[in-house]
């Protein structure tokens, strides 16, 4: 017996069985089997007292006997009863669905053991089909138990726990000759480790919860380290097979606008992520950075001082947006930037007139043009560049791989790229899955910024909240009303946009009211955009098309009806749309009376806080890894044990570790990491195109 053998010649298997377990569990080979984990394990070295139940969760055993059994009739349904008692007490033990040989074949008066979950009703205890033993032929080996995933499709044809049990504990007696070690004395050193093997026989059948713990950290800890490693050998492979233009120099352009021009003071943070692009883009390496912000932490001026210093270098800088609205956006703030300096920036999207192309056109080719703002339209392959130096792309998960890919091509040797969300990731799942990319944070808020007040309010708080958006307006300030829907819904609980409209309309009829949703054209929606963002309408009520790229000064309210339809991430978004200002903000979440625990969840950390890596950190826990990072990139989240939501320490563990010995070994060329290389290229390499060692 191998890894690789099939299933079917495992003894207590065969052909039919096999077919069943690999249609239902997909488990095929030995391997497979060995890694199909237990979901919990049953305690049999604990026998419990009548007298000492507690409300508990988990299956408890006691000894005792049965004194009688009966019958009991309940409309058409039957159900089988029979006392138990030990020397504190008694309790019921009860069928729902039985035979009459259970009935017969019941141990009357005779020393048992029986196992299982307790119910409480009306302060009585009782078991529900419980497992029963005789005390003489009793299972003497007291080890956990392991209950593996099953379904009643396999338990119907006698695949059941026992028969799990017996076909893995045939499987761990060949251990030995099955599981080879992955790991190097070094770490087995550090990290006191089991042995792989032990930790095979530790997570199937534990002698104790203490050994358990331990093997099951092994293999979380194993997952995460060759995950890891995967992602360490492809960064390294990227910055030894990539070249990218040096920008060794930091001249007039950086300097006179930082000098001269720079309208505020930047953060620690700030400074911190431009030292650590600086460093990268001194070398003849592309960079490949990731830059993760909050909304309003400063993210477009690290992007625009940057471009600076590319032009410093002789190169052109473009940065592309998912949207005509943002990229408006980012085209208004760094043209104003500028406003006081000659650098020529322009903005080419789907809307460009054709006389605007052609300018652009010719002075990308002819180098007069140093930055390029843009939507996808900068793809175009009559879009050319004199000199491309540098890429910045905003919001990323935007745009897909064969998009990014013709932006590389833009130049002979490719463009050094600089990768921004505003949606912050959790750092457990920065730490994962962007172990590619280099990942610089800007954790810190511009000074003098004021947090948003955000209020949870219902339907009965409507009148209040009203008037205190009528008080905003008379200070001079405008109003954001969003919505989840823009047509009828069937759920008639939820506000829609039109019905929205007409009821803000109604209650605010002195005022400009503005719409704004996804099914507009373009142009409407950049005209309506730009009729609020001039001030000549107090009020715009919208859809979530706001949530990125409008960028209001002089907003300060935010009223999010239904808020319990909408996502944290989402509503933090939608947030970050206010504040943006120097007067107060404030964020009202308008919902109905009736939440889920996930929705008072999620309104609570939103009013709690404003911090969004705190937010995303909820919000993963609510929602799963997969939905955090986009559809594109959950299939990868397939760890077997490794659990991103609260194995960040280990992830966090595992990324340093592996970083240190790629840093000493870059092709894990050394005698002792030649394990670690061998079980890499047999499981990893091939399935994973992640790193390039051989």
């Amino acid at each position: 017996m191998n890894l690789e053998t099939s299933i079917e010649y495992v003894k207590g298997i065969g052909p039919e069985k096999a077919k069943l377990i690999k249609n239902v569990l997909g488990i095929s080979t030995v391997e497979d089997f060995l890694n199909f984990f237990p979901i919990r394990y049953l305690d049999k070295s604990k026998v419990h007292k009548i007298a000492q139940l507690k409300d508990v969760s988990t299956d408890v055993q006691l000894k005792g006997k049965i004194t009688s059994v009966q019958e009991i009739q309940t409309g058409k349904t039957k159900r089988l009863s029979a006392k138990f008692n030990d020397d504190t007490g008694t309790m019921d033990l009860v069928w729902f669905q039985y035979s009459k040989w259970m009935k017969e074949q019941l141990p009357i008066n005779r020393e048992i053991y029986i196992f299982g979950k307790i119910n409480v009703f009306n302060n009585q205890f009782s078991m529900p089909h419980p497992e029963i033993e005789i005390e003489e032929k009793k299972d003497t080996d007291n080890r956990l138990k392991p209950i593996y995933p099953s379904s009643e499709k396999l338990t119907k044809r006698g695949l059941n726990q026992k028969f799990f049990q017996t076909i893995l504990r045939n499987i761990c007696k060949e251990i030995p000759n099955l599981i080879h070690e992955n790991f190097p004395d070094y770490l087995m050193k550090a990290f006191k480790f089991l042995s792989r093997q032990h930790t095979y026989l530790n997570v199937h059948f534990p002698k104790d919860m203490e050994h358990f713990e331990k093997a099951n950290y092994r293999l979380k800890f194993e997952e995460s380290f060759f995950f890891q490693l995967g992602y360490g050998l492809k960064k390294l492979h990227h910055k030894s097979h990539t070249a990218g233009n040096p920008f060794p120099i930091v001249g007039d352009h950086f300097n006179n606008f930082y000098e001269n021009h720079l309208p505020f003071d930047l953060t620690e943070a700030q400074k911190r992520v431009l030292k650590e692009i600086r460093l990268d883009m001194k070398k003849p390496i592309q960079m490949n950075r990731l830059l993760q912000g909050d909304v309003g932490s400063g993210k477009t001026m690290v992007a625009l001082l940057t471009m600076l210093i590319a032009l410093d270098n002789g190169f052109q800088s473009c940065m592309m947006a998912p949207t005509e609205i943002l990229a408006q956006q980012h085209y208004n703030g760094i043209k104003d930037l500028l406003k006081e300096t000659k650098v020529n920036v322009r903005l080419l999207t789907g809307s460009t007139k054709a006389a605007e192309r052609k300018i652009i056109h010719k002075e990308l080719e002819n180098g007069e043009l140093s930055i390029l703002v843009g939507t996808h339209a900068v793809l175009e392959d009559k879009v050319k560049f004199k000199n491309l130096g540098l890429a910045i792309i905003d919001e990323q998960h935007r745009f897909g791989v064969a998009q990014r890919a013709k932006l590389w091509a833009k130049n002979k040797i490719p463009p050094h790229i600089l990768v921004m969300t505003a949606t912050p990731i959790p750092r457990t799942l920065a730490m994962s899955f962007y172990s590619d990319l280099d990942v610089s944070v800007i954790d810190e808020m511009p000074v003098g910024r004021k947090p948003i007040i955000t209020a949870h309010r219902r339907e009965k708080d409507r009148a209040y909240v009203y008037n205190f958006c009528r008080e905003e307006i008379q200070k001079g300030r405008q109003v954001y009303f969003v919505y989840p829907l823009i047509e009828e819904s069937e759920t008639l609980d939820y506000k829609n946009l039109m019905e929205g409209l007409e009821n803000v309309m109604d209650n605010f009829s002195k005022y400009n009211v503005t719409m704004l949703h996804g099914k507009m054209k373009p142009d409407e929606k950049d005209a309506a955009m730009n009729y609020f963002a001039s001030g000549k309408s107090e009020i715009m009520v919208a859809t979530t098309v706001i949530e990125v790229g409008v960028n209001v000064p002089n907003a300060s309210v935010m009223v999010i009806e239904s808020a319990e339809r909408f996502g944290l991430s989402q509503l933090h978004q939608l947030r970050g749309r206010v504040g943006r200002g120097a007067e107060q903000s404030y964020c009202i979440l308008m919902t109905s009376d009736k939440l889920s625990s996930d929705s008072r969840t999620r309104i609570k950390t939103m009013v709690e806080t404003n911090d969004g890596f705190k937010i995303s950190e909820v919000d993963m826990q609510l929602r799963g890894p997969g939905d955090i990072l986009g559809t594109q990139q959950s299939g990868v989240v397939d760890f077997k044990r490794l659990d991103l939501v609260n194995d960040s320490a280990i992830i966090k563990t595992t990324k340093n570790t592996v970083e240190k010995i790629l840093e000493a070994d870059p092709l894990l060329t050394r005698p002792d990491n030649q394990i670690i290389k061998n079980y890499y290229l047999r499981n990893y390499k091939g399935k994973n195109k992640w790193g390039k060692i051989s």
